[in-house]
Formats: structure tokens, C-alpha cells, sequence
């Protein structure tokens, strides 16, 4: 097979989700509404929680940065695929490629840490709600969001640099968009390192989160155990439980993405499993925090009273 370094390749082939020509208008109204969906859906949670001063709290501080990491996580993968049906273009530039690769990984991974960070501010208010003011104060708030994209964006340039040290054959085919672990299985030198970092911090990025989000909720059940009331118990679940849903749509998705690709090696199925993942709980959480949420849905009300009046 043809070697050739990684400095000559120039484009990769985005093989996307059928290759019958009939079938692609059908794919690319399904994800243009989806994509509008999750903009509009988010940008309203933007919206209704920078304009409702009773949200401006740290839980909707932290679900603002939430919805517009989903914002740009949409972005980065769904435009340029449907750029690529409509103009029955199949192909991007190696850069190009790449810069993806490295956006769905600081996303991804800033996603995986605001829902830590969600786990832990839920758990300071339901149980030391007199200290939760001062524990989650602005200040501290904020670090820890600087803390998270620090975090993210050092572990995304640390795969992006890796990748660049990988030479590629002439079979450059990628399901439906760049993600590492397809950029790494198509390179001809070794790849061993590539792959070690990558299982490695992934499971240790999870692996921290998802313990964190863990030892709150056990915490957080264990106060809602002693509440002498149903009433406060429901209200503090309430507090909670939305962002327990996200989180077990974004594992959920993240295990199924995992699973498919150790028991199949066919791209069509990968690339259905990457779009579950990508674009399925970035869609779905507006839905889930407005839904069941009283105070998200009261400011949303309000913001399209205003909207009205304003267009009246």
C-alpha cells in the first residue's frame, strides 16, 4: 500500500450516512432540523437566562455555558456535513480535518466537566444550602468554568499535536465527521502512542466526572433521606433531577458510541453511533431542563411575552 507522509495529505473523505442519492435530501432536512432545533432550543436557554434576573444564579450560569458548549459542538460537525450533501461534496482539507478533530475535543471534554461541575453545585444546594452563597459565589464560579476550559483545551491540543506526527495511506475514508479515534485508525505509521493517550485520558477525564457526579448524588440522597417532608423532598429532586437525565443521555450515548465500535467495523454504523452521540443530547437538553423545570419554564413565558409585545 502507498505510504505517503502526512505533510502530503491534503484532503480526507467524509463517507457519510448512505450513499443513495435519493436518500440524501431526505438526510439533509432530517439534520438541518435538527440543527435548527438544538440552535433555537439553546440559544432560548441563553436568552431567558441572561434576561430573567430570579436566574441569575450559579446553576443557570453553569446550564448558560452548558447550552452554548452544545451550541458550537452542533456547529463544528452538522453545517459542514450538510454543506457536503447538498453539494455532493464528500471531501475535507486535512487542516480542516483536523481543527475538527480538535473542536469536538475541547467540547467534549468541557461538556464532560460543566456536568461535574452541575453534579457539585446541586449537591452544595441541597446539602449545605445556608453555606451555598458563599461556597458558590461568582468569583468561584467562574474559576471553576476556567478551570474546565483549561482543562479541555490542553487535553484537545495534546491529541491535535499527536496527530500531526502521524503519516496516512491513501485509503483516507472518515464516517460522517473527524473524530480522533477515526483520524488515528487510518494512519500507516504506529499509532500505539496515539491510541494509549487517547483510552488513557479519556478514561481518566470520565472517570473523574463521573465519580464526582456519582459522590453527589449519593450525598444528595442521603439529604433528601432525612427531609421530614415530601414536599421539600420533591422540590430539592426537582432541583436535580433534570441534570441527572442529561447526564445519563450524554454517558449513555458516549457507552453506546464505545460499544458499537468494538463489536462492528462498519463505518455506516459508526458514523449512525457518532451522530447519536454528537448531535442527539445536544439536541435534547433544552428539552430536558425547560420540561421540568419551573423556573426555566416561568422566564421562557416571559421571554415570549416580551417577544410579542415586541413584534405587536
Amino acid at each position: 500500500m502507498e505510504r505517503r507522509n502526512q505533510t502530503d495529505v491534503s484532503e480526507f473523505i467524509l463517507l457519510g450516512l448512505a450513499d443513495d442519492p435519493e436518500v440524501q435530501p431526505l438526510l439533509f432536512c432530517l439534520f438541518l432540523s435538527m440543527y435548527l432545533i438544538t440552535i433555537l432550543g439553546n440559544m432560548l436557554i441563553l436568552l431567558a437566562a441572561s434576561s430573567d434576573s430570579q436566574l441569575h444564579t450559579p446553576m443557570y450560569f453553569f446550564l448558560s455555558n452548558l447550552s452554548f458548549t452544545d451550541i458550537c459542538l452542533s456547529t463544528i460537525t452538522i453545517p459542514k456535513m450538510l454543506v457536503n450533501i447538498q453539494a455532493q461534496n464528500q471531501h475535507i482539507t486535512y487542516t480542516g480535518c483536523l481543527l475538527q478533530v480538535w473542536f469536538v475535543l475541547v467540547f467534549i471534554c468541557f461538556e464532560n466537566c460543566l456536568l461535574a461541575t452541575m453534579a457539585y453545585d446541586c449537591y452544595v444546594a441541597i446539602c449545605h444550602p445556608l453555606m451555598y452563597t458563599v461556597i458558590m459565589n461568582p468569583c468561584y464560579c467562574g474559576l471553576l468554568i476556567l478551570f474546565s476550559l483549561f482543562i479541555s483545551i490542553g487535553d484537545a491540543l495534546l491529541h491535535s499535536l499527536m496527530a500531526l506526527q502521524l503519516s496516512f495511506c491513501t485509503d483516507l475514508e472518515i464516517p460522517h465527521f473527524c473524530e480522533l479515534a477515526h483520524v488515528i485508525k487510518l494512519a500507516c505509521s504506529d499509532s500505539f502512542i496515539n491510541t494509549f493517550l487517547a483510552n488513557f485520558m479519556a478514561s481518566v477525564l470520565s472517570g473523574i466526572s463521573l465519580s464526582a457526579i456519582i459522590f453527589s448524588f449519593i450525598q444528595i440522597i442521603s439529604s433528601l433521606s432525612q427531609m421530614p417532608t415530601v414536599g421539600r423532598k420533591y422540590k430539592a429532586f426537582s432541583t436535580c433531577g433534570s441534570h441527572l437525565s442529561v447526564v445519563f443521555l450524554f454517558y449513555g450515548t458516549a457507552v453506546g458510541v464505545y460499544i458499537s465500535s468494538a463489536v462492528t467495523d462498519s463505518s455506516r454504523k459508526l458514523a449512525v453511533a457518532s451522530v447519536m452521540y454528537i448531535e442527539v443530547p445536544q439536541m435534547m437538553n433544552p428539552f430536558i431542563y425547560s420540561l421540568r423545570n419551573r423556573d426555566m419554564k416561568g422566564s421562557l413565558r416571559k421571554l415570549f411575552s416580551r417577544i410579542n409585545v415586541t413584534f405587536l
